[in-house]
């Protein structure tokens, strides 16, 4: 069984109430707009991280980090993007790529907006974990944790930090 924390659109951003939330992860993954690789380098502390770069990330980040990247946890297939849209609405890359071969989790950030939806056309779970940074126009910080166990994905949670602009929950 692995428990994997997902976040997206920090923006340079570490949040100081990640870490409660961050122990006993097995996988971190970053869904885009790290802002800085500080962002990064602070959650390997805590598990190896699985990211993608965003529109906003610099050249040092994209050096760092793919634009797509596909991967698999036990028997579960993962394909994370950062610009990918969302179920029934994806953009024309992502919806010519995903009807193709499409994940068992689709994993897309940019909205700034928490999304946990099954697609039954592609029998894809998506998800956005909103965003974890305090630039943006969302209202909560947000992230999502779940564990996958063979090809079972279970125990989501959607947990948010607080408020985007302060440091209180």
């Amino acid at each position: 069984m692995k428990k994997i924390v997902l976040l997206s659109d920090t923006h340079g951003h570490f949040d100081p109430k990640l870490p409660k939330y961050l122990e006993g992860a097995d996988q971190i993954w970053h869904a885009g707009d790290i802002g800085d690789l500080s962002v990064t380098d602070e959650l390997k502390k805590y598990a190896p991280v699985a990211a993608v770069y965003g529109n906003i990330d610099n050249h040092i980040v994209r050096a760092e980090f793919p634009l797509n990247l596909r991967f698999k946890v036990d028997e579960v297939k993962i394909w994370m993007t950062h610009i990918g849209g969302k179920p029934y609405v994806y953009n024309k890359v992502t919806r010519e790529a995903i009807h193709r071969n499409p994940p068992d989790i689709f994993v897309c950030g940019h909205s700034h907006i928490l999304l946990v939806q099954y697609d039954k056309r592609i029998n894809t779970l998506c998800l956005n974990p909103g965003a974890c940074g305090i630039k943006g126009f969302h209202k909560k910080k947000t992230l999502l944790r779940f564990k996958i166990e063979g090809k079972r994905i279970f125990d989501m949670e959607a947990i948010e930090l607080g408020d985007r602009a302060s440091n209180k929950e």
